[in-house]
């Protein structure tokens, strides 16, 4: 499978065989991989609609268009008050952390 294409950094198991397929398994683990190296590099999907239920410390990157969550274009955290935040122009050493530089 070409993973180049793909836009949504998420994993969607297929349906499960009813008996052991090895080739059904070999591609879901390359799947699941493929999603989480994603997220070690630090890759973070653009969102165009808002979350619809946003938790404290929640990390989005928006679109500026269809969802602006305030400042434009760009990465946003949901805060203890209940309103997205935009990242200045410095990122925060635990944001760096999280994504892994």
């Amino acid at each position: 499978m070409d993973y180049s294409k793909i836009k949504i950094n998420k994993y969607f198991p297929k349906r499960t065989p009813e008996e052991y397929d090895r080739l059904y398994i070999t591609d879901e683990l390359e799947k699941i991989s493929w999603a989480m190296d994603q997220l070690s590099f630090g890759h973070l999907d653009v969102s165009n609609v808002a979350p619809i239920k946003p938790r404290q410390g929640d990390i989005r990157y928006g679109d500026g268009t269809n969802w602006n969550p305030g400042e434009g274009e760009g990465i946003y955290f949901f805060n203890a008050a209940g309103s997205w935040v935009k990242f200045g122009e410095e990122i925060p050493r635990f944001l760096i952390w999280v994504l892994g530089e």
